[in-house]
C-alpha cells in the first residue's frame, strides 16, 4: 500500500513538472505550420525589442488565492499574479501563484503602454522574499498574457504570465505603429486616418516575438485601405486572423464627402 502511494505521488510530480510543448501552446487546427526555412532570429528591417526596456520582474510565491488574500496583497503594494505554462493554463499548465511588486509593474506599463507591455518578453525571478536576498525558486522568461487594471486609477490588479522558453509558440496581440502620415497623399489632401485595428494576433516563436508591427501609410490616397495581408512581418510568424480584415483606411473629410454626394 505504501509503495502504491509513493508511485502515485511520483506520477503526479512528473505531470506537474512536464516540459513546455508546442501542442500546449497551439492547436494544429489553427493554421498551416510556420515557414521552416526562415531563420529563428530577428531580421534586418523588422522591429526588435528595445534593450533599454529589458528588465527582470521580481516576484515572491503566493500560497493561496481568493478575494481576501488578493486584497491584502494589493494593500501591501503587491499585485497577485499567476504563471502558466500554456495558453489555457487554467486547464492544467504547471501553475504557480506569485505576487509581483506593484510599483515595478506600474512603471513598466507607464513606460511601454499597456499593449506594448503585453507583447514584450521579460525575465521573471521568483524568490522567497523581495530584495534579492531570498532563495531563488524559479527564473524563467515570460510573456505577460493578461493584465487587469483598476477602472478608476489604472492601478494593476492582476497579471497573468506565460512561460516562454525557446521551444514555445505564443499567441500574441502585437500592437501596430502607424508611420508615413506626412507622406500619405490622402492625408496631405486633408483626409483623416480611420484606424480600425490597433493590434493583430500572430502565432510567434518565443525567440522572435515582435514588440510591434510597422504600418506604412506613405502611399495611401483617399479611400484606400490596408488589409492584414498587406502588413510586413517576420516570415516565421503566422497571422491568426483573417488576412482580408481591414487595418486602417484613409477617409475623406466632411467637405470631400459632401462634394462626392452632389
Amino acid at each position: 500500500m505504501l509503495l502504491r502511494r509513493s508511485s502515485e505521488t511520483l506520477r503526479l510530480s512528473i505531470i506537474h513538472l512536464r516540459p513546455f510543448s508546442h501542442a500546449a501552446a497551439i492547436s494544429p487546427k489553427e493554421g498551416a505550420p510556420l515557414d521552416p526555412l526562415a531563420p529563428l532570429e530577428y531580421l534586418e528591417g523588422f522591429p526588435r525589442p528595445d534593450p533599454k526596456h529589458a528588465e527582470t520582474i521580481m516576484a515572491v510565491p503566493r500560497l493561496s488565492s481568493g478575494k481576501i488574500i488578493s486584497a491584502k496583497e494589493r494593500k501591501a503594494g503587491r499585485v497577485p499574479s499567476i504563471v502558466f505554462e500554456q495558453e489555457k493554463g487554467e486547464e492544467g499548465g504547471n501553475k504557480r501563484l506569485i505576487s509581483v511588486q506593484a510599483k515595478q509593474v506600474r512603471k513598466l506599463i507607464d513606460h511601454l503602454g499597456q499593449s506594448f507591455f503585453l507583447s514584450r518578453l521579460f525575465e521573471l525571478e521568483v524568490r522567497s522574499e523581495f530584495g534579492g536576498a531570498g532563495d531563488l525558486i524559479e527564473k524563467v522568461r515570460v510573456l505577460p498574457r493578461k493584465l487587469h487594471l483598476h477602472s478608476a486609477t489604472d492601478a494593476p490588479m492582476n497579471v497573468t504570465f506565460l512561460r516562454a522558453p525557446s521551444s514555445a509558440l505564443l499567441k500574441v496581440d502585437v500592437p501596430l505603429v502607424f508611420r508615413g502620415e506626412d507622406a500619405s497623399p490622402g492625408l496631405r489632401k486633408g483626409s483623416y486616418l480611420n484606424v480600425i485595428k490597433r493590434t493583430v494576433k500572430y502565432l510567434c516563436p518565443a525567440d522572435i516575438v515582435p514588440p510591434y508591427i510597422d504600418v506604412d501609410l506613405s502611399e495611401l490616397d483617399v479611400g484606400q485601405k490596408l488589409l492584414m495581408r498587406d502588413l510586413k512581418f517576420h516570415p516565421r510568424l503566422q497571422l491568426l486572423q483573417s488576412p482580408d480584415q481591414p487595418v486602417c483606411k484613409i477617409a475623406g473629410s466632411a467637405a470631400q464627402e459632401q462634394r462626392k454626394s452632389k
